[in-house]
């Protein structure tokens, strides 16, 4: 179990699982490695995770910024796929240069007067991309959600994932902003779903983990774009991937949340980005906002203990 006096308890790598109290004979973690240089934008994803978890099928309005129709992450999206519509940078108009990523997706197509697509190669490119992300609850090493949670409603289970508790959550919300990526959330709508005023978020599929089964997500996605396994195995295997990707000379190829030595210790779910993390929507270097109590607590426990060594000192020095 963890304690407030060594340096990494709540940073930096370790086994989640066997920290929270699991012996030797844990399954080996488990978690999500997603692909987003093969995602379709389908959102097949976004409908294996509702139909299965009874999660509402709400916020489904179209944005003026986007044709994502999903928005965000929360508590009534465990699962989103975000579309960015990616314009040529200034100046490549001239050049004809592209330094965006050709993954091989379908031509436009030249169009005949009969209305009907010509496919023959000739298609002029557009001046954009589209880059597809599938997003989920990183289910951090150290998660901060956890630490901050005062009934145990969140829980590590012996896969290294987090997981709310419905029946024991009293909807206060520390976890809301404990969490530096912004995932869990207390659902609010729509009136009459179950679970209202309870945090939120995606299990890993916890009950199908335990019958041995793919989370629902990874099942239902065509491409393989969200791969489900152990996850040291997954982190060779995202290592691979990036090795080819740069061969092929995509060079903006790169992992995010598969570092151990990273703010939040790494994490469960981690994701091949073809740009910068800001572009998807994460942040750029986070970090468990736990992090500073154990320093936190050892300066107060040293300023309590000379406060008291000093009063002691005063009273015994009055006696005399």
């Amino acid at each position: 179990m963890t304690s407030l006096f060594r340096d990494n308890d709540l940073w930096g790598p370790l086994d989640p699982a066997s920290e929270a109290g699991y012996g030797e004979d844990r399954p080996k973690r488990k978690g999500f490695f997603t692909d987003t240089s093969i995602c379709i934008g389908c959102k097949a994803c976004e409908v294996a995770c509702k139909e299965w978890n009874d999660v509402p099928a709400d916020h489904f309005e179209m944005l003026s910024s986007s044709y994502d129709n999903s928005h965000s992450l929360n508590a009534n999206q465990w699962r989103h796929v975000a579309f960015i519509e990616q314009p040529k940078p200034l100046g490549e108009q001239e050049t004809g240069l592209r330094a965006t990523v050709d993954l091989g997706m379908p031509d436009i197509g030249r169009h005949r007067a009969d209305g009907d697509g010509v496919a023959d190669g000739t298609a002029e490119k557009p001046d954009f991309r589209w880059l597809m992300s599938s997003d989920v609850c990183k289910h951090c090493t150290h998660a901060a959600c956890l630490d901050v949670c005062p009934t145990g409603s969140l829980f590590r289970t012996e896969f290294g994932t987090v997981v709310v508790q419905d029946d024991i959550c009293n909807g206060c919300g520390y976890c809301v902003p404990a969490c530096p990526y912004g995932v869990i959330e207390r659902r609010t709508s729509p009136e009459g779903a179950k679970n209202v005023g309870i945090a939120q978020k995606c299990t890993l599929c916890y009950d199908r983990l335990g019958a041995g089964q793919t989370p629902a997500c990874a099942q239902a996605c065509p491409t393989q774009s969200i791969q489900f396994g152990d996850v040291e195995e997954l982190r060779e295997r995202a290592n691979t991937r990036v090795a080819q990707l740069h061969d092929a000379g995509i060079m903006d190829a790169r992992l995010y949340g598969n570092d151990p030595d990273d703010g939040v210790g790494g994490t469960g779910a981690f994701f091949l980005l073809l740009d910068e993390p800001e572009v998807y929507g994460f942040p750029p270097d986070p970090v468990v906002t736990t992090k500073d109590l154990p320093d936190m607590f050892r300066r107060a426990s040293a300023a309590a203990a000379v406060m008291l060594a000093g009063v002691a000192v005063a009273f015994l020095g009055r006696r005399r």
